[in-house]
């Protein structure tokens, strides 16, 4: 008996297949390397094929319930290959050819050719065009003539708003509510805990008020700012923008207000009239606050106060934009924001043919909207998205873009 029959292995009955859909079944002993294994499926679905040395290579054997590529090198008992498994013999994909070099040369080219031109090539490109004067402030000016005409709008909407709302029996007392409403108006309130804690180190109420108003209600910098100004004789100076009559009168319209209420009596023109006073007193309250830092600081400059807070009504209290106003051509003037829209233009036509905005019109919230948004441009992102307000807005705001494209 010769050796090698004494120690051989077990003999492992294998089904091959092919991607040709051959199918046979080759029994091999668990030794047998991989590559020998590949050796004889070639043999059998591909005669005469190993007279190619690189057949083999070219070839490889998968597992078909793990999916694993055998490694030629190895057994098939290393493999773990067991008895009835199933292998694929699959000849393996031909890796690309490599470009020509008239091939690379063609496609770096076409991309040097889709390169975008560099500074060079555009200055040779455009030297024999005409030079033309190019304004860098276009933009700025159109940002602002979109705002003025966006406030030109709004005045003539109250305007509209007002004589509807007028026709609304109910209209006295929805706006008495409203302007009770208005008397919440968090700008003009004091933090009174912030107060109280200054009044006990011992400032005086008037100058700790002012010092929390200059100071966002920041109780630190109020300390600070009033430590700072204590021996300042202006101290107890009332800011800009806002005198001591001023908020008597205010104080006085609220109590009167709230005092007041529609006689039963009352014809239909006192209505009107109180209606109309009601409307005043909205109005006085949506008046434009300066920012007391922004007066302080524009004043320092030699500007005169009335100057700086109508710079700042301009330009939304920005305090850069508004000392460009003052040092530049003062357009728009302050008088140019309380001018409404041409009610015969294109324009507002279009928005009071708008059933939305009909709608909107009618109701004593787009009112206030406008008035806030009049003078507190900064705001019109909390209409537009309030749910009642948001979609008159958006009409608007689409009309305006719609016609100006045109």
């Amino acid at each position: 008996v010769q050796e090698e029959k004494i120690f051989t292995g077990k003999v492992l009955r294998l089904h091959v297949c092919t991607m040709e859909g051959a199918e046979w079944l080759e029994e091999v002993p668990e030794d047998t390397t991989v590559e020998k294994l590949k050796e004889r499926c070639l043999k059998h679905c591909v005669p005469g094929s190993l007279e190619d040395p690189k057949t083999v290579t070219h070839h490889k054997l998968i597992h078909a319930t793990s999916e694993k590529v055998l490694t030629d090198t190895k057994t098939v008992l290393e493999e773990n290959v067991q008895d009835g498994d199933v292998l694929l013999l699959i000849k393996k994909r031909a890796p690309p050819p490599l470009p020509k070099m008239a091939d690379v040369s063609a496609e770096e080219k076409r991309k040097q050719e889709q390169k975008a031109p560099d500074k060079d090539a555009i200055l040779k490109a455009t030297a024999n065009l005409p030079s033309r004067n190019v304004d860098r402030t276009v933009a700025h000016h159109n940002m602002r003539d979109f705002q003025t005409e966006l406030r030109k709008i709004l005045v003539s909407l109250i305007e509209v708003a007002q004589k509807l709302l007028a026709l609304n029996p109910d209209a006295v007392e929805l706006f008495k509510k409203a302007n009770a409403m208005l008397d919440e108006d968090e700008e003009d309130r004091v933090d009174e805990i912030a107060l109280r804690q200054l009044t006990e180190m011992g400032f005086p109420e008037s100058r700790a008020v002012k010092a929390l108003r200059l100071n966002h209600m920041s109780v630190t910098q109020a300390m600070e700012w009033l430590i700072e100004h204590a021996d300042d004789p202006t101290v107890d100076a009332p800011l800009p923008g806002q005198t001591p009559s001023e908020a008597t009168d205010e104080a006085g319209a609220s109590s009167a207000e709230a005092t007041a209420g529609p006689s039963s009596e009352a014809g239909e023109e006192e209505a009107k009239d109180e209606l109309t006073e009601i409307f005043k007193k909205i109005r006085r309250k949506r008046e434009f606050r300066p920012d007391p830092r922004a007066v302080i600081a524009l004043m320092e400059m030699g500007f005169d106060e009335k100057e700086v807070v109508d710079a700042l009504r301009v330009n939304n209290n920005q305090q850069n934009a508004a000392c460009e106003w003052l040092l530049g051509d003062r357009k728009p003037s302050p008088e140019d924001l309380d001018k409404g829209i041409d009610t015969n233009s294109p324009l507002f036509q279009a928005i009071l043919e708008n059933p939305v905005v009909q709608l909107g019109l009618t109701n004593p919230k787009t009112l206030l909207a406008f008035e806030d948004m009049l003078e507190n441009p900064l705001n019109s992102t909390q209409w537009m998205n309030d749910p009642e307000t948001g979609p008159v807005m958006l009409q608007i705001s689409r009309i305006f873009q719609t016609l100006n494209r045109t």
